[in-house]
Order: C-alpha cells, then sequence, then structure tokens
C-alpha cells in the first residue's frame, strides 16, 4: 500500500464548527481511502488551556496552543482551519498565507469586501491552497441539483428562490456578543442574517444559476438594543434580524431571497426551487436527501412532482456511505468537502468555493446591505463564479 502524504492540520477555534470540521478529518480516512492525501490532526487552539486541552484529547488532536500565531508559527503544520469569529478571519488567513500555510475558512469569508480582497490578494500572493466552508454544496441532493442544471434539462432558467429561517433571536432578554453571542454583535460578525444565513444561499444560488448583477434589498432590526455580554451595558443593535432581496442573474433570470432569525417554529429552514423553460427543482434542508423534481416533458396524466430519494451509489457522494435506501446527514458535508480538499491537492485544481468564489459571494452581501440602507437598487460588481469539479461523486 502506497504511503499516504500527510496534510497536518492547525485548528483555530473549538466551538461548533471547530467540532465539526474536526470529526470531518477524522472521518474521510475511514471513507475516501484510496486519497492520496490525508488529514492528520496536529494540533488545534483556543484561549482558555483547560477547555482546548480537553477538546485535543476527545477530537485526537496531538497537541494545543493557547495563541493563534504559535499555530501559524509552527513547523509541523500544513494547513490552518480557520473557525473562529468573523472579525478575526482576515488577520488569521492573512498571516498564515504569508507563512505558506494552506487555509481553509469558516464562512463567510469576510465581515466586509475590502477585508476579503486583503485575504484573496494574500492566497494569491502566496500561491497556497485555500478554500471556504460553504457546506451545502455538498448535500447529495444539492450537488445532484448542480448536475441536473448543468445538464441543461430544466431550459432556459426563469426564477431562482431560496430562503433560510431560524427563530433563535427573538427574545429580548438575549445579550448581544462573547461567547456563543458574537453573531449579535455588528463588530464580531460584520452583519446578521446577510452574512449568516443568506450567504449561503446567495453561495448556492450562484453556484447553480450563476452570477447575481444587482439586488434590491430590506432589512430590519426588531429588537433595537440589547445588554453587550462582555461590558453589560445597554448597546444599539448593529445587525439585520431580517432581510429580504430580489436580484437579476447574469444568465436574465429573477431571484428572491428571504432570511431571519424571527419565524417562530422555525430552527433551520433552507430551502431553494429553480423554475425553468422545460422542468423544475427544488430542496428542503429539513428533508435533505431528496430532491424533487418536475418534468413537464412527462406524460399529462402522470405527470407532477416527483421525490427522489438520494441514497443510491450512482447518486453524488452516496457510494462512500450505507445501503440504499438509507441516509445520511448534516455532518457528512464537511466529510466530503475535506475528501474534495485532500483530492484538490492530488489534482492541482482549486477546491471550490475558493477564497475568490466566496469574495464574489461577499460582493453580493455588501450590495444587499447597501441597498437596504439606501432604499436602492445596487450593482454587486460580480465577475465571475466557478464551479467545482465532482471527482469523488
Amino acid at each position: 500500500m502506497a504511503t499516504k502524504k500527510e496534510v497536518r492540520i492547525g485548528l483555530i477555534g473549538t466551538g461548533l464548527m471547530g467540532r465539526i470540521h474536526s470529526n470531518g478529518y477524522n472521518q474521510v480516512p475511514h471513507f475516501f481511502p484510496e486519497l492520496e492525501y490525508t488529514p492528520v490532526l496536529k494540533a488545534v487552539c483556543s484561549r482558555d488551556a483547560e477547555k482546548v486541552k480537553a477538546f485535543a484529547e476527545q477530537w485526537g488532536y496531538e497537541s494545543f496552543e493557547t495563541d493563534w500565531r504559535a499555530i501559524i508559527a509552527r513547523d509541523d503544520i500544513d494547513a490552518v482551519d480557520i473557525c473562529t469569529p468573523n472579525d478575526t478571519h482576515a488577520v488569521i488567513a492573512i498571516a498564515a498565507a504569508e507563512a505558506g500555510k494552506m487555509i481553509l475558512c469558516e464562512k463567510p469569508l469576510a465581515r466586509t469586501v475590502a477585508e476579503g480582497k486583503e485575504m484573496v490578494e494574500a492566497i494569491e500572493k502566496a500561491g497556497v491552497a485555500n478554500t471556504v466552508w460553504y457546506n451545502y454544496r455538498r448535500v447529495p441532493a444539492v450537488t445532484l441539483a448542480k448536475q441536473i442544471v448543468d445538464s441543461g434539462k430544466l431550459g432556459k432558467i426563469f426564477h431562482y428562490r431560496a430562503n433560510f429561517l431560524q427563530d433563535w433571536t427573538i427574545s429580548a432578554d438575549l445579550p448581544q456578543g462573547g461567547t456563543a453571542l458574537w453573531r449579535l454583535d455588528a463588530d464580531a460578525a460584520g452583519s446578521g442574517v446577510t452574512g449568516d444565513l443568506l450567504a449561503h444561499c446567495i453561495d448556492t444560488a450562484m453556484w447553480l444559476n450563476g452570477s447575481i448583477t444587482d439586488v434590491s434589498a430590506m432589512t430590519e432590526t426588531f429588537i433595537k438594543e440589547r445588554v453587550h455580554q462582555l461590558t453589560g451595558k445597554v448597546q444599539k443593535v448593529g445587525i439585520d434580524d431580517a432581510c429580504l432581496f430580489h436580484c437579476h442573474f447574469g444568465n436574465g433570470s429573477l431571484g428572491l431571497f428571504e432570511a431571519t432569525r424571527y419565524a417562530r417554529g422555525h430552527k433551520a429552514l433552507y430551502t431553494f426551487e429553480i423554475n425553468g423553460e422545460h422542468a423544475s427543482i427544488r430542496w428542503d434542508l429539513h428533508d435533505m436527501n431528496r430532491l424533487e423534481y418536475f418534468d413537464h416533458a412527462d406524460d399529462s396524466v402522470v405527470r407532477g412532482w416527483r421525490s427522489i430519494h438520494i441514497s443510491d451509489g450512482d447518486q453524488p457522494y452516496m457510494n462512500r456511505w450505507w445501503i440504499p435506501g438509507t441516509s445520511i446527514g448534516y455532518e457528512h458535508t464537511f466529510t466530503h468537502q475535506v475528501a474534495d480538499f485532500m483530492k484538490s491537492l492530488e489534482t492541482g485544481e482549486p477546491c471550490s468555493p475558493t477564497f475568490q468564489d466566496a469574495l464574489e459571494t461577499q460582493k453580493v452581501c455588501e450590495a444587499v446591505l447597501e441597498s437596504a440602507a439606501t432604499r436602492s437598487w445596487k450593482e454587486t460588481g460580480v465577475e465571475s463564479f466557478a464551479g467545482f469539479k465532482t471527482e469523488l461523486v
């Protein structure tokens, strides 16, 4: 058996995404054993020494640090995985690139387009492999949707609509900022649902349907002031609690997007639907292993929406998992992204979404916020949006 090439991982951040990424790294060798490159959990970093030590022991990291700069300075780290709040993405990524490290960065890429551009310039100058964790691309049903769109079965696309609904911030007693609640602090997060939820919808939409050229948006902050968890003071809330926007795509189709954290009864409802000349498709995260498909070419007496259960080995990624008829889950999408990243090191092809791809998503997010603030249409400035080669599916 050929000797594997190790990719020694330095993970920064031990919250939810740190756990999820660690699981992905651990699973890849078991389910993608043919890969030439394999991840090795070399070191993990968090400011709390006791907690990071426990995290390292739980997930199998060989060592731990309490300063992210120490991770980057280490000669035994090949790739830096950034799982920190958004306000630290740029400084960590730029330092990692300058040190010649490969970089895997949580989404969104940054708080602003300006920060994102600096990050892209740094990785391009360094020539390091990079990717951003927009994991929903790697839901097998969503990857199948991509293959269907690319096949031309839908014909000319007329409409794209998506929403991402949650309800966890409705209480006025919820503080902003600090551990676990940094997403409610504009300084740390950059924005509210636009960067947190709509960024996912936008990334998927441009991957499936091409560039978004201009937008018209509105946002709302329902609770205007909250106690800041770090200062104990009541402060103005700077994030958007809800956002709606419509848009034009480069292919001439229209888009409609909605995200909110004030939809009582929804914990993580993410859906999209695409309507084309010949057929339509739709997907719902709550039933993530199904893709609904309507084909107008069917005989009229049986024409209707069909429900495709994604579980067979000839469907994207599913030959890696269980028997037909059984399902996989959210965590598997991260395993797929780790595997695709490792495969990209073999082929030399970028592992999309790259920093450049994620910057295009950032441009749309920023245009959405500017449109809402000025109550006017805004061009996005999106130049291109690349797809990834589904070599492992």
